[in-house]
């Protein structure tokens, strides 16, 4: 039953170089607001869930503006709190052709990097509220977000409530104070019971390759491992991209459980215009399917679904709507809706 979400995660600016300009080509930036749980805030608000995103931000003009682009598209910010450090950042120069995309962070000494483990009041959070989210980005900033981060999870699990993780696993940020990533992540997917992750995640945390798999079993391999470590782990889904060119990709979507797989075969994405966040558009989507009993099948169609529309959409947000979604998954994605 689906009684409200709950996603804790750092807000940041994204400033972006214009079009396809690398950073500085000219002398502007485009500005927007983004942060890998905070966009799967915004896209579940959009699909009608009620949402709570817990976080801090800098007491200035910078972290006002943050809080009220989550305010402005029906996000709950009433537990995003302020404190002293600046406001985190990160840098985009998209790409094209044969060119990657590239992302550099300035996140060091952020508000929420610096906010105490003890600086949330979880009870008040999570009251009423039946799901709770967060992602391998916010242990990943430092000390204090992953030490906050597993009290969040133990905490949520503790409630009841159902607990999910995007692994969203980024080097840079780990290397930056040398945390033990393997042991932080193992202690958060431990509480989980729907983990957003594939072969690589599991690999990283369980210390093994399963790189020595059959192509069409690598998966299932990593699945029924991550199962057997993690007794809690109910559903393990990921997508699997195909890129062609920075402008042409692949999406396809697995789900695995304890008694079954689910694989989606792949849509063709062309002319994207915004790659940025669409993993967590697929998690919210999925998230979506299975908060309303959709089933297994469905709710993965539902997270395709939205990982697809996102690509067509600049910034780090997805704002797909239901109607979006099923449109989507029932083939009728190119109407004109009059």
């Amino acid at each position: 039953m689906d009684r409200g979400f709950v996603c804790f995660g750092e807000l940041l600016l994204r400033l972006a170089a214009p079009g396809h300009e690398l950073l500085l080509q000219t002398p502007r930036f485009e500005v927007q607001v983004g942060g890998a749980e905070a966009n799967v805030a915004v896209q579940l608000a959009r699909l009608d869930h009620g949402v709570r995103m817990v976080g801090t931000l800098p007491a200035n003009a910078l972290g006002e503006a943050a809080r009220g682009e989550l305010r402005r598209h029906g996000v709950d910010v009433r537990h995003v709190r302020s404190g002293p450090g600046r406001m985190g950042l990160y840098f985009l120069a998209t790409g094209a052709g044969h060119r990657p995309s590239e992302v550099l962070y300035d996140r060091a000494d952020s508000a929420f990097a610096r906010a105490s483990p003890d600086a949330y009041d979880w009870p008040a959070a999570f009251a009423g509220a039946s799901h709770f989210h967060v992602s391998g980005v916010t242990p990943a900033v430092g000390p204090n977000g992953a030490a906050v981060a597993i009290a969040a999870v133990r905490a949520a699990r503790a409630q009841g409530m159902h607990v999910s993780f995007d692994g969203n696993f980024r080097a840079k940020l780990w290397q930056a104070w040398e945390g033990d990533a393997r042991a932080i992540l193992r202690a958060i997917i431990e509480q989980a019971d729907l983990v957003f992750a594939d072969h690589r995640d599991m690999a990283l945390v369980l210390g093994r390759s399963f790189d020595d798999a059959a192509p069409e079993r690598v998966h299932a391999d990593a699945a029924r491992a991550a199962f057997e470590a993690f007794p809690n782990l109910q559903r393990m889904a990921s997508t699997l991209r195909t890129q062609h060119s920075v402008d042409q990709h692949e999406l396809a979507a697995v789900m695995l459980t304890r008694a079954s797989a689910i694989t989606l075969p792949a849509q063709s994405i062309t002319r994207i215009v915004d790659r940025i966040g669409t993993g967590d558009a697929f998690a919210a989507g999925v998230l979506h399917g299975l908060a309303l009993d959709r089933g297994d099948e469905q709710s993965l169609q539902l997270g395709l679904a939205a990982a697809c529309l996102k690509h067509a959409m600049p910034g780090d947000f997805g704002l797909a709507t239901r109607e979006d979604l099923e449109a989507f998954v029932g083939e009728r994605r190119f109407d004109v809706r009059r």
